[in-house]
């Protein structure tokens, strides 16, 4: 069998026998059950509002409960555990039976819901809620609800913390559903929290002796602020200025300018006249034709003859191509 089905054949049965003890433990105040399969068959928890009336006389009803439940779910040797219910008005089960069966004797649905909703706060539950649906006063069906306190709807707290309890009052018109949800007292939900008011802050304070490295002030001690640098917005230093200036950091400034005129720097800054520019044109021109009168005729009449044949024969090929592609 895959586990799926498996699962679901488990539900089913759990459901079958919490609908089998609703029925048969209803004057009783039934509260809920649980079940723990264990080596030597299934142990079933009872909760119960009387639990003198789920034993019996003699332990005649307990016997006879045991006995249908053998016979009709096929369970192997269960044993039941009866326990009483502390406060009843906190088990959504019971609260659901009671509601229920106070709209099946006349009761206003308005009235019996706030009357029981008030009695679960004064137990002291953190929230509650009460949803009644169906034919509630005419012929077309509808849901009220009734809210007091805190409530959760959603995720894990939803499942293991609220407690359901689901009942049905049958009436002339139609049946009602009922379902109770109840947050119990002193539950721990994950978005709690609390405020020391008397708490000591002298234990939460670091000390900076504790903090590893230097702080920031300490850091800042030893740079320059702007205004010894230079003046506002990239102007030079005044002479103030300059003479404020620590010694590192003069020191630092003019290695820096030696490496600018090792490097050429001053080479790229553009010329302070046009004068300058002129005379260095003549001198680029005088150059060029000292080299030109350095060359002798005879070499340029070689060169201008070996140019000229290179383009004879190109000239040439381009014929021959030309031909051969015509063909």
């Amino acid at each position: 069998m895959a586990d799926e089905v498996e699962f679901i054949e488990q539900g089913l049965q759990r459901s079958q026998i919490d609908e089998f003890f609703g029925e048969e433990l209803a004057r009783a105040g039934y509260g809920g059950m649980e079940l723990a399969p264990t080596p030597m068959g299934i142990q079933i928890v009872l909760k119960a509002e009387k639990p003198g009336m789920v034993i019996g006389k003699g332990g005649k009803n307990i016997r006879k409960i045991t006995t249908e439940l053998e016979e009709r779910f096929d369970l192997e040797d269960p044993q039941i555990d009866v326990q009483e219910v502390d406060e009843p008005d906190l088990n959504a089960q019971i609260v659901a039976d009671r509601l229920a069966n106070a709209l099946e004797r006349g009761w206003y649905f308005r009235k019996a819901g706030h009357t029981t909703i008030d009695r679960i706060m004064e137990s002291g539950a953190l929230g509650a809620e009460i949803v009644l649906s169906g034919k509630v006063t005419g012929a077309r069906s509808r849901v009220e609800k009734f809210n007091r306190g805190y409530i959760k709807h959603n995720g894990e707290p939803a499942e293991e913390i609220v407690d359901h309890g689901q009942g049905v009052a049958v009436m002339k018109l139609g049946t009602i559903g009922v379902n109770v949800k109840i947050i119990p007292p002193n539950a721990e939900l994950p978005d709690d929290f609390e405020i020391a008011e008397d708490a000591d802050i002298e234990d939460l304070i670091v000390d900076e002796e504790d903090l590893e490295g230097e702080s920031v002030e300490e850091l800042l001690e030893g740079e320059p602020e702007d205004d010894e640098l230079g003046g506002p917005e990239g102007e030079a230093p005044g002479e103030d200025a300059v003479e404020d200036i620590p010694d590192d950091v003069a020191e630092e400034v003019i290695d820096d300018e030696e490496f600018e005129a090792e490097e050429g720097a001053s080479s790229t800054s553009p010329p302070d006249s046009e004068e300058s520019i002129e005379e260095e044109l003549d001198e680029l021109a005088a150059d060029v034709e000292a080299d030109a009168e350095d060359v002798d005729e005879e070499d340029f009449d070689d060169l201008e003859s070996g140019v000229e044949e290179e383009a004879e024969e190109l000239l040439e090929e381009m014929d021959e191509e030309d031909e051969e592609g015509e063909e």
